[in-house]
């Protein structure tokens, strides 16, 4: 068993915290209040009620247009195409992991889009692929495509110049809908000759009945703005589902976990096992304290502890590193992102554990979340 503790340094904060409360010595003296200040002190008391009131309301500070519009929006799409790098660009927040490697995305993340026109709840999912080996890939697709059971809109994202088998088998599986589909052209940057994107755009528009085709760069921003348009012109009419402020409905535990496993999918390349996971042991919330033992103030911090699965000891090995390196360096850069995600400290423990055949173990993908 190995483990690597990544441990933020405890400093001391001086800052003083003191409130005063200075009673009012009370009027012996006090006469009767007449009706005008009968009445301003029922308006006073209208006014604190409100205050208080707006006080313990929903934190979101979006202006709603009487006209606004919200649903759920399908990302759909083979593996590898970039559907996590758009809905992350779209949010202008990172939920959803990426890599070069296909198949990063194994669960359906919600991404929590809101404006003052519209509310845009993303489903990104894990790619439709025809090659399922093993249980999670069959779990992976039965994911994929119960996302677009109760979506209102589906965008349909391909790779500008490459048309895959995968790419036919998803077109077939939303041919089985009725659903609302928009085509995006991902990585229209990398055309070297831009006039080959609209015999492109056509060649599409006729083999399904796109309700509309948008091509776009989700790593360059390119375009998104466009499609933000062309959502929000598909979806109903309704209030919000989330409050605006919320970007995400899943939860920090979840998302932790996300992150050290792309971190490690990252630092590994193409060393790295497919065949890994990472459960999240321990997530414990410490508020800001006094050290019993040393007198010294400490911050508020999250303790978490996490397991890294991996089905064989040679697999083990290459997350380990040399020496405990590579583990040492998922640690420090997971926990860069945590912190910033987040918005708190955090100590981060990491355990690598051999759990053989977990990838094709129904239990144990049961257990493990998927």
């Amino acid at each position: 068993m190995s483990n690597h503790s990544d441990l933020p340094s405890h400093n001391a904060d001086n800052t003083d915290n003191m409130t005063e409360n200075t009673p009012m010595p009370a009027d012996q003296n006090q006469v009767a209040m007449s009706t005008d200040e009968i009445n301003q002190s029922e308006d006073v008391s209208l006014e604190n009620d409100a205050a208080i009131e707006a006080f313990f309301a929903p934190s979101s500070q979006t202006r709603i247009a009487e006209d606004f519009k919200s649903g759920y929006v399908a990302i759909v799409g083979r593996p590898n195409v970039g559907k996590s790098t758009l809905m992350n660009h779209l949010l202008g927040q990172k939920l959803s992991i990426t890599s070069r490697k296909p198949q990063t995305t194994r669960h359906r993340i919600h991404g929590i889009l809101s404006n003052h026109e519209m509310q845009a709840v993303f489903v990104d999912t894990p790619g439709i692929h025809r090659n399922e080996v093993r249980a999670i890939n069959e779990r992976m697709n039965k994911a994929a495509v119960s996302a677009l059971v109760d979506v209102d809109l589906v965008l349909f994202v391909v790779d500008s110049d490459q048309w895959r088998d995968d790419d036919l088998l998803t077109l077939q599986k939303l041919g089985e809908t009725d659903l609302t589909v928009v085509l995006v052209i991902n990585k229209a940057d990398t055309l070297k000759d831009k006039g080959t994107l609209l015999p492109l755009i056509e060649t599409f528009h006729e083999s399904f009945d796109f309700a509309d085709i948008v091509p776009v760069s989700a790593l360059k921003n390119q375009n998104l703005d466009r499609l933000q348009e062309v959502i929000a012109s598909h979806l109903p009419v309704a209030s919000p589902i989330y409050d605006t402020e919320q970007i995400t409905d899943r939860s920090e535990r979840f998302l932790a976990s996300e992150i050290i496993r792309e971190k490690i999918m990252r630092s590994a390349g193409d060393e790295v096992p497919y065949d890994l996971t990472v459960q999240i042991d321990e997530f414990k919330d410490e508020p800001a304290h006094t050290d019993a033992k040393t007198g010294r103030p400490r911050k508020a911090c999250t303790f978490i502890d996490a397991t890294i699965y991996v089905e064989r000891s040679g697999q083990k090995a290459i997350v380990i590193g040399d020496k405990g390196q590579r583990i040492k360096q998922v640690g420090m850069d997971a926990r860069k992102d945590m912190e910033q995600l987040f918005d708190k400290k955090i100590m981060l423990t990491l355990w690598v554990k051999v759990k053989r055949g977990w990838s094709d173990d129904e239990r144990a993908l049961t257990s493990l979340g998927y």
